[in-house]
């Protein structure tokens, strides 16, 4: 087990346009005292300022996620078997390809052994590059290779270093949608300290550095930043050309780095269509971000030699169905209120009804399967039935695809950004949906625009484009961190966004104001500068102290017993020996020692799954001769038990990884508890506990090669 323990020895200038003109002073002939190059200055200055508070709230946060992991690790003093350990599961795993491709003898031969690998599924040549998104581990080798800095500079602070300064153009991103959509950059500024200051819940990067989303996110919040940017109204054909560049570019670069990708857009192709579908967003625009992200999804298709999981993904399927049903469906916008709503159900089910069948039909012509593990969990996640599927019950059983916890409320509330972000998101729900009903009672081109739209009109000033997608993109969102506490990352960052925006906008206050009749200009002036200082006031006055004691609290990494059993792997056994083990473990094996495995913690792929249920029959109930013929049939020379698996106290009665095989396999649980009365008691003892008996039914197969507090290593006989 690891412990740690303390040290021994878009373009934000626009934004003002959107903003109430001044009233110009007019002379007594009529003409107007021209203000526009003073203006303009302070225009410039603003966006300079901004700008630079922007850069440099982003290089903090690097410097700052940077100091904590070295401050929780001691890593520039550690060994490098330990910093590797470090990487945990599924990192190390991703990192053992950046380690390939450096330490090859040649670019050309690394890539060469990440297209044919042997190394990762034992009896296997898998391609790396298909199946795992590690083009940014590829990317960043060659250019260490390239770079002048081998002799500055080792290898894993290059990788490193490169996530943390990732961070920098995340938290630029939130500070910049915050300001397009506020038009101050004052609301970009509390977006970054609301960020920082919730670390704990908005990002995990400075402990699980190489993880997918680590990558991943920063170029979503860009994607966000040019969308934004891009539903302004008004905006010139060349920057809208060139926003679409920017939005294409985050699109693919985010796809690339993160198999959840297709799952991510989906949720925001759903965000697109009903905004599509109340009129609240251009048409065109909208029609041009469909195709953005499948040409975006495509593209990485190709990259990765065609990945049939995301030629079968929901989000081309759905995609390419509204863009069908739309042009089938051509008078979707035209009629009254009850045609409008009838047509809308219409479309609604007819997209929901191709989509399915068209995904459907997709994944019977490839006969793909590498993603249904994802739907049984959701089917027994949201109580469609329960299920005794290996798979989906390891997900279920896991707190990172659980509910949200309560208590990430109380920590968001300490900073106030909760209590923000549901005091902007209630007025401008309501401002939605009166908008949505506005549109769907009166039709594009229709002349009925009496009372009722003139006095919608005070209403929509609160609801911009960018601002309606920004709504819909945080409450979708929110429903998903809800229900899988492991997305709320994509939630509480966006939140920052969101809640520091309609803290600084004036149509938030404007339309506040307006409803208990106390509206001026003036006063909504006063209101979205003031609140916005008043609260970053506070939290540095709360929270400095503590960042400051944070960065000053040294520990140092401490994991013996893994260092023994990776060092021992690496001197007293071949270079081509197979282990079998656990899937997390088996990560840090092969980035430690390089040897062989029989699984890995990737799991989209459905023969890895089937083999990783069979490797783990070590945890279960079953005969020594049954476990050796599984072991052996993938070429196993030797297998790793822990106790911290084989006792698991972490989780209760039956979410144990030994409760779900023996489930799985038809067996009654350990321990006192009901059980299901079609499970029977098994013929034999668990395997994990019985062998360490050495008993002659076991050691004629076993033979007991390594043993610490923590691991059991035993060599497999080659019976002939």
């Amino acid at each position: 087990m690891t412990t740690l323990r303390q040290r021994r020895g878009g373009r934000p200038a626009e934004a003002a346009e959107e903003q109430p003109s001044e009233e110009k002073n007019v002379k007594p002939d009529g003409k107007i005292q021209s203000d526009h190059a003073g203006g303009k200055l302070w225009n410039i200055l603003s966006l300079t300022v901004g700008g630079i508070v922007a850069v440099c709230l982003g290089l903090l946060t690097s410097v700052y996620v940077a100091t904590l992991h070295e401050n929780d690790l001691w890593f520039s003093n550690i060994k490098e078997v330990e910093r590797e350990i470090s990487f945990r599961t599924e990192c190390g795993l991703y990192y053992s390809y950046y380690k390939q491709m450096v330490q090859a003898a040649s670019i050309q031969q690394g890539l060469h052994g990440l297209v044919y690998d042997n190394k990762t599924e034992s009896v296997r040549t898998i391609n790396i590059l298909e199946r795992m998104n590690v083009y940014q581990e590829v990317f960043l080798s060659i250019l260490y290779r390239i770079l002048p800095i081998q002799q500055y500079l080792e290898p894993v602070y290059f990788y490193i270093y490169t996530l943390f300064g990732l961070q920098a153009v995340y938290v630029i991103a939130l500070y910049v949608t915050s300001w397009l959509l506020s038009g101050t950059w004052l609301s970009g500024l509390l977006a970054a300290f609301w960020y920082i200051t919730n670390r704990i819940d908005t990002t995990r990067v400075e402990f699980t550095i190489p993880l997918r989303e680590n990558w991943a996110l920063p170029f979503f919040a860009v994607q966000i930043a040019a969308i934004t940017y891009l539903l302004r109204t008004h905006l010139q054909p060349a920057h809208e050309r060139l926003t679409l560049l920017a939005v294409f570019i985050a699109t693919l670069l985010f796809s690339l780095t993160w198999q959840f990708n297709q799952f991510m857009m989906l949720i925001q192709a759903l965000v697109l269509f009903i905004l599509d579908c109340f009129d609240m967003l251009p048409t065109a625009k909208v029609t041009r971000l469909y195709i953005i992200q499948v040409s975006g999804l495509l593209l990485v298709c190709v990259l990765q030699f065609f990945n049939s999981m995301i030629l079968g993904s929901l989000l081309i399927s759905f995609n390419a169905s509204v863009l069908i049903a739309r042009t089938i469906q051509k008078n979707l916008k035209k009629g009254g209120l009850l045609n409008r709503l009838g047509k809308l159900f219409l479309h609604v089910l007819f997209v929901s009804c191709l989509t399915l069948l068209v995904n459907k039909l997709i994944k019977k012509i490839l006969n793909l399967e590498s993603d249904e593990h994802i739907f049984k969990f959701l089917k027994a996640k949201f109580g469609f039935g329960a299920t005794r599927d290996f798979d989906a019950n390891l997900y279920l059983c896991e707190e990172a695809f659980g509910l949200l916890p309560l208590n990430t409320f109380s920590r968001l509330s300490d900073t106030l950004l909760f209590y923000v972000y549901i005091f902007v998101l209630f007025p401008m729900t309501v401002a939605a949906a009166i908008v949505a009903f506005r549109n769907l009672r009166y039709s594009i081109g229709s002349t009925k625009v009496g009372k009722f739209v003139e006095k919608m009109e005070d209403w929509t000033i609160a609801l911009k484009p960018g601002a309606a997608y920004n709504l819909i993109h945080t409450v979708l969102f929110g429903c998903l961190a809800l229900s899988t506490m492991r997305m709320k990352y994509l939630w509480t960052s966006h939140m920052c966004v969101f809640a520091s925006f309609g803290l600084c906008s004036t149509e938030v206050w404007g339309l506040i104001l307006k409803c208990v009749r106390l509206y001026t200009s003036q006063r909504t002036c006063v209101i979205r500068y003031s609140l916005p200082i008043i609260t970053l006031l506070y939290i540095s006055y709360k929270f400095w102290p503590g960042i400051m004691d944070e960065l000053s609290e040294l520990r140092e990494f401490y994991d013996p017993d893994t260092v023994e059993l990776m060092n021992w792997i690496k001197s007293n056994t071949p270079n081509t020996a197979v282990f079998a083990g656990s899937m997390q473990l088996l990560a840090g094996v092969k980035l430690c020692t390089g040897r062989i495995l029989t699984n890995h913690p990737h799991y989209e792929d459905k023969n890895l799954r089937e083999r990783t249920k069979q490797i783990y029959q070590i945890y279960a109930k079953r005969s020594p001769e049954d476990v050796y013929k599984i072991l052996r049939s993938f070429g196993t020379d030797y297998v790793i038990l822990e106790d911290s698996i084989c006792y698991e106290r972490r989780h209760s009665r039956g979410c144990r990884l030994r409760d779900l095989l023996d489930i799985a396999n038809g067996h009654i649980m350990d321990g006192l508890g009901e059980n299901e009365p079609d499970l029977k008691p098994s013929l034999y003892p668990r395997f994990c506990e019985e062998i360490k008996k050495n008993l002659p039914s076991y050691t004629v197969h076993f033979t007991r090669v390594f043993q610490n507090k923590t691991f059991h290593v035993y060599k497999l006989a080659k019976h002939k």
